[in-house]
């Protein structure tokens, strides 16, 4: 319930007003059944534009760290994600990697649209990094429709670190259905696991026209914290 209140009465109308969002391609959205949403990750307020444009609910598997914040920030967050049921997902370890896929393949056997970030975490820079190959296993296992979302001018207006957006105006490009199904049976195939999210990353290269970057966003950081330090 908070969900659609949260887009059509609070936070919806102020969101459609300051940014003006457009779409291109918003027909390729399923009417119904389950379906992946991968989406390259600029800004914070990518979770709040997908959501916007569709009219279907779409459910994310979203950091633990967001369900855990301390002070006014962290429960204003909290109360947000647990409100709109976005899916706390642990990924400090191998295991808790298992769980978030295990918990995709169950919501997208419900018949849920479920939003995925394949770089696994928000781009420090604007480009575009490595996929994980969780998002290709559930896609395989689910047999789930995986429809390209690249999100357009959300790094321009709140880049990792900004609190308070700059107003501009952002737009939601969706590409069309990428089809695995000359793969099935072979989803615990590690080479076709990477050879399904390279796909996924390519055409999120060409949807977005961001630049790729062959590594980790993760390992990218790294990288940049040891050169600041």
């Amino acid at each position: 319930m908070l969900y659609w209140v949260l887009k059509w009465i609070f936070i919806g109308p102020w969101l459609r007003v300051l940014f003006r969002p457009w779409t291109h391609n918003l027909d390729v959205v399923p009417r119904e059944g389950g379906g992946i949403f991968v989406s390259n990750h600029l800004s914070f307020s990518d979770s709040f534009f997908l959501p916007l444009v569709t009219d279907r609910r779409v459910t994310f598997l979203a950091k633990q760290e967001y369900f855990e914040g301390k002070g006014i920030k962290g429960l204003l967050t909290r109360i947000f994600f647990i409100g709109t049921a976005q899916v706390p997902i642990d990924r400090t370890s191998g295991r808790a990697a298992e769980a978030a896929i295990t918990t995709g393949i169950r919501l997208l056997g419900e018949g849920h649209l479920l939003g995925v970030y394949p770089e696994g975490t928000r781009t420090a820079d604007g480009r575009l990094y490595r996929g994980k190959t969780g998002v290709a296993r559930m896609a395989l296992e689910a047999h789930a429709s995986v429809i390209p979302v690249a999100m357009i001018g959300t790094y321009e207006i709140q880049p990792p670190g900004r609190v308070r957006p700059s107003i501009r105006r952002v737009g939601v490009r969706f590409g069309e259905p990428l089809d695995f199904s000359r793969y099935e049976g072979l989803e615990s195939d590690r080479f076709v696991l990477r050879s399904v999210t390279d796909e996924i990353m390519y055409s999120l290269m060409e949807l977005s026209g961001q630049e790729y970057v062959d590594m980790y966003a993760t390992r990218a950081k790294e990288i940049q914290a040891e050169v600041d330090d």
